[in-house]
């Protein structure tokens, strides 16, 4: 089970990869951690997803895949986040929020330019979802 976790892990990474590249992130390493099936929610799977930055390290404006429902935890750090018309916030180690789908996610940095700052990102999505993030143009 754990080799099948780990090559959907690898190919889930891999098609995602060409959206990832696009948004030309700053010192910021993006890994799929879990990805599964919801057995009871058929066309549905669940995928953890670890971001990771460095001081200083941000993603560009982006969305996510249009059926992902996400709840955001940070796990180390503090965290610069705005989404829609929302206020940017910080959120510290232990805090969370949600993203609805349709949701566009303005700004997502590491708060810090000197420490690191992780974020465990899970996904509730359609299976055939591949890619979970897409860039602004």
């Amino acid at each position: 089970m754990l080799k099948s976790m780990t090559t959907a892990a690898l190919a889930l990474s891999l098609a995602a990869a060409p959206a990832l590249a696009a948004q030309k992130a700053h010192n910021a390493k993006i890994t799929v951690v879990f990805d599964h099936e919801l057995p009871n929610v058929p066309g549905k799977s669940m995928r953890g997803v670890l971001v990771e930055y460095g001081p200083g390290g941000y993603n560009p404006a982006h969305t996510h895949a249009k059926s992902a429902f996400i709840y955001a935890t940070v796990i180390e750090g503090e965290i610069r986040s705005k989404v829609n018309d929302g206020k940017e916030k910080v959120f510290k180690t232990g805090e969370n929020w949600i993203e609805v789908p349709g949701d566009h996610h303005l700004v997502s940095a590491n708060a810090s330019k000197t420490k690191p700052a992780k974020i465990l990102a899970v996904f509730v999505v359609d299976t055939k979802e591949t890619e979970l993030t897409t860039p602004d143009p």
